[in-house]
Formats: C-alpha cells, structure tokens, sequence
C-alpha cells in the first residue's frame, strides 16, 4: 500500500488530514497499465477516480487527443459524478501506475465520514470549475469575434 503522502499532493484531498486520507487508502486499488492500453473506454459506464503515480494517459476522441496527463493527475471524476457513458477514451501512453477510487468507495466514505465525504466533493467540484474555466480559454481563443449590432 502506498504513503499518504503520496496522495496529499493531487488536488482531490486538498484540506484533508493525514488521518482522513489514512482512512480512505484502505478503499483505494492499484491498476497497472502498459503502453497502449485503454483505461476507459468512449461509451462505457465509467465508475473509477483514476489517480496517476506513475506515467503518462492521453484521453483521446477519435483520432484526436484531447488532453495528455502525467503523474499528479487525475480523471475519471465526471462519469463518476454525473453516472453517463465515458465521452472519451483514456489511453496510456506509456506503463502506468494508477490508484483507483471507484463510486462505492465514495459511498462508503459518505455512510463512514460525511466530513471527509464533503471536503471531496468540495474539491471534486473546484477541479471541474476548473476544467471549464480552461475550456473557456480555449473556446473563446478559437472562436471569432461576435458581431453585436
């Protein structure tokens, strides 16, 4: 099983104590992957949080890649919040370590601990604001001018 530590530095557990990141590891796998391998699939039901230890992932649509993660990230948040098919695929794009935390570990987080339930959500929804405030960037960068008059 890994440190705490190690996961204190992905946003996710940001305000949680030591003891409460202790209490959820137990909850937590850990998934090897080799290059080239899907993690999540484009119209699968996803049920996983997927942190990265060790490694690189590109969540890929069609041919295009969307966004390419490394160590200290995480994905899979929004099939678990929202419970619809994965809209893209995550690849990995070299040998991967993940830990994984799926919705029934969270579950039993929100029966066991509502505290340390709520700081995750917290941060869960501070993550994807965000994601939209990046796309937001990218949109209005690539979008031409709006013609008011």
């Amino acid at each position: 099983m890994i440190d705490a530590s190690v996961l204190e530095r992905y946003s996710l557990f940001d305000g949680l104590e030591k003891e409460q990141i202790d209490s959820i590891l137990p909850l937590m796998e850990q998934e090897i992957y080799g290059a080239g391998d899907d993690i999540i699939t484009e119209g699968n039901q996803n049920y996983k949080i997927y942190f990265i230890l060790e490694g690189r992932v590109a969540a890929v649509k069609g041919d295009v890649i969307l966004e390419e993660l490394h160590e200290g990230s995480f994905f899979g948040e929004i099939e678990v919040l929202d419970v619809n098919p994965s809209a893209a695929t995550v690849r990995a794009m070299t040998s991967s370590r993940l830990m994984v935390f799926s919705i029934d570990a969270l579950g039993e987080v929100f029966e066991t601990d509502l505290k340390t339930f709520s700081f995750i959500v917290l941060n869960l929804a501070r993550d994807l604001s965000r994601k939209v405030r990046r796309l937001n960037v990218m949109v209005t960068k690539e979008s031409p001018p709006t013609d008011w008059s």
